[in-house]
């Protein structure tokens, strides 16, 4: 046993690329104050999270994809991240009935691709759900000044409000915090529906595909106006549509009977997500034209009211996107959380970020993001920005987690699965495939965000290869998990 290594941690655990791995304090002690609530939510209130984590994305963002790939190239390239997501999906609805913890995608590539996959994981995890609750903010105090609430500008105060207002709701208690965002999230979802609806009874098809060709880009045409090279480049913006349902294993361990409700949660809001996207994407460009929606900050009040009055209807849909977009910063917020949790409980990041409060909450886990969300809002004032490293985050999360499968699929064929991917490898590899893809098209888009990001992972592996790998703690779930399959295959060999 290596200097330093503790007793209680399996001989192939510490070989695993931890030298040490000690808990500071007892076992049951230790995690005993690093406990969440659960039980706290069923199949319906995951299935919420799911779709409040995406929703913000169906108001505004994807739009600016027409910009990029027109119509016919956004189109091909939702299909395409669709595709992508329910692949992943599925997935992932496989490996969170295998290991139903709160460390989600950080967990399934811990056991399937080590201790350096499981933290560039739970890394990129965290980039994707820091981030996007800070560029949210900023896209609410927007949504305030817009619809003059309050007589507030957009600015640090109101940033400021929506951090401590909603970390207080959820400090209160997850399931209160879930029953919050399924009210919202259903406000939201009605209001979309309403919106397309009205859309469509000023649907016109040659409106579609009104932005001028570029006739120099290669397959250029009136639905390919930017060329074939424009179907990549829209690729994340087609991701608006469904970036965030990836989150919902974060709450495996706050969830009733999880192995069951976690892959149905997962593909009945992907099925809600994929018809809200159908529709408002139809909607919004087929009442007005992909050419006057494109660079819009409200598409669907555009959509609506073009460059008229405003109506009952567009006010109606105005402010529920303010609904929609505090419906995903609520539930980011609570995954970012969560992720943290899990990296702090297993001492990737420090211990100290994973103490929960006697309502069983993380408080630094949220408290810390919390803070540092609000310092970017504040400091930057740059969404768009912030959204884009946010996008090159969660790329990166989804090939790993996709990969994640493969090698467990293949290494270990008889671990057993209460519930399986439908086409299993095949599915995996189609979703591993399209992330690499919606990764390389990231730089297309903002070249600074995706070097932004880079330049957080080489801080974030420098603190883990010269200091918290060495500190792991064996008893974290998702680390007892690992070790157990390390130990096993070791006696298999011997």
């Amino acid at each position: 046993m290596s200097e330093g290594t503790d007793s209680r941690v399996p001989p192939a655990a510490a070989a695993d690329g931890a030298a040490e791995r000690d808990t500071p304090q007892g076992d049951a002690e230790y995690l005993r104050r690093r406990t969440l609530r659960r039980g706290s939510a069923g199949w319906l209130l995951l299935t919420g999270l799911g779709v409040a984590y995406v929703v913000s994305g169906d108001f505004s963002g994807w739009n600016i994809g027409l910009s990029e790939g027109g119509f016919g190239g956004l189109a091909i390239a939702t299909l395409l991240m669709g595709v992508m997501y329910a692949c992943l999906v599925f997935s992932l609805a496989e490996l969170s009935a295998i290991l139903p913890t709160a460390g989600g995608g950080y967990g399934f590539a811990r056991r399937a691709l080590g201790t350096w996959g499981g933290f560039l994981t739970g890394t990129a995890i965290l980039i994707e759900y820091i981030l996007a609750p800070a560029a949210i903010s900023i896209f609410i105090g927007e949504y305030v000044e817009s619809l003059n609430l309050f007589g507030l500008a957009a600015g640090w105060p109101v940033y400021l409000a929506c951090f401590v207002i909603f970390i207080g709701i959820h400090l209160w208690g997850v399931g209160e915090a879930l029953r919050f965002s399924l009210v919202v999230t259903a406000i939201a979802v009605a209001a979309l529906l309403i919106f397309a609806v009205g859309a469509f009874t000023e649907f016109d098809a040659s409106g579609l595909n009104d932005i001028p060709v570029d006739q120099d880009a290669f397959g250029s045409g009136s639905w390919l106006p930017y060329g074939v090279l424009g179907i990549w480049a829209a690729f994340p913006f087609g991701m608006w549509f469904f970036l965030g349902v990836e989150g919902v294993p974060l709450a495996a361990e706050e969830a009733k009977d999880p192995v069951r409700s976690m892959p149905k949660a997962l593909s009945i809001a992907m099925g809600v997500l994929v018809l809200l996207a159908l529709i408002t994407f139809f909607a919004a460009t087929g009442a007005r034209g992909s050419a006057a929606v494109q660079d819009a900050g409200n598409p669907l009040v555009v959509a609506l009211q073009g460059d008229g009055d405003p109506t009952a209807l567009s006010r109606f849909v105005n402010y529920a996107g303010l609904a929609g977009l505090v419906a995903s910063f609520f539930s980011l917020i609570y995954a970012g959380s969560r992720q943290l949790f899990a990296l702090s409980r297993a001492g990737y990041l420090p211990r100290f970020l994973s103490l929960t409060s006697g309502r069983k909450a993380p408080y630094l886990g949220l408290l810390i993001p919390g803070a540092i969300g609000f310092a970017l809002a504040a400091g930057t004032g740059d969404g768009g920005r912030m959204l884009n490293v946010a996008v090159f985050g969660a790329t990166i999360s989804y090939a790993l987690m996709a990969l994640s499968h493969l090698v467990l699929r293949r290494r270990e064929p008889e671990l057993p699965r209460p519930y399986r991917t439908p086409g299993g490898m095949l599915t995996s590899g189609v979703a591993f495939v399209l992330a690499l893809s919606a990764l390389v098209a990231t730089f297309l888009v903002d070249k600074d965000a995706a070097f932004i990001a880079l330049g957080v992972y080489v801080v974030a592996l420098a603190y883990f290869t010269f200091y918290s790998r060495h500190r792991l703690v064996a008893a974290a779930p998702e680390e007892e998990f690992a070790a157990l399959a390390a130990a096993e295959a070791e006696l298999e060999r011997d």
